[in-house]
């Protein structure tokens, strides 16, 4: 295991020993769905019951790993984002999932193998051009055209384009959507083509 995943077991399995569900996002699940490409942290989201004050798992969560930055918790409350450093000395950055969306994330999220008896687990491919598209920075919108590109044929475009039109008027941000229908549209038009 290289050191991203390594920090991602980790995390897991505390996860696990909470009964939490979880999983990867951002450049390390970009790994298994699109364009592999260097990722210096792991990117996780975690849905924590409504009757669980976040306050008392984010505590939960600095009292077991450190913290990258001072007043973490206060941070955390703010942005939802817990700012960690696995025991490996990688960074790790934990999204405070809400019900809803999140938890139809944890539905589809696929287990992975990282080596015999370590498994992961990773949002789904369309879970991940979601998040990437609502990002919307460079090397978001180049994630969202590799895992179109890679998983083309597999993946389900009513979940995503459901979900890119919820959060484009959520946040009244059309541009949302565009950042998967253009590879979406180019690589079937090349396709056609052929």
């Amino acid at each position: 295991m290289n050191e991203q995943e390594a920090a991602a077991w980790e995390i897991h399995e505390f996860f696990q020993s909470l009964g939490l569900p979880h999983a990867v996002i951002g450049g390390l699940a970009v790994q298994w769905w699109g364009e592999p490409r260097v990722t210096k942290d792991v990117d996780l989201t975690v849905v924590v019951p409504l009757d669980q004050p976040s306050r008392v798992f984010v505590q939960q969560v600095l009292d077991r790993f450190s913290a990258r930055i001072d007043n973490a918790l206060d941070f955390a409350q703010r942005s939802r984002v817990i700012l960690i450093t696995a025991s490996n000395g990688c960074a790790v950055d934990i999204s405070l999932g809400l019900p809803g969306y999140e938890d139809e994330v944890m539905q589809r999220a696929v287990e992975f193998e990282l080596e015999p008896g370590k498994t992961i687990r990773v949002c789904s491919a369309e879970d991940l051009i979601i998040h990437k598209a609502i990002a919307g920075r460079p090397q978001d919108v180049r994630d969202v055209e590799g895992i179109v590109y890679r998983q083309r044929g597999q993946l389900d475009v009513a979940i995503i384009r459901r979900w890119l039109q919820a959060f484009a008027e959520l946040l009244d941000n059309p541009e949302i959507i565009e950042r998967f229908e253009r590879p979406w549209r180019r690589i079937h038009s090349s396709e056609r083509q052929r």
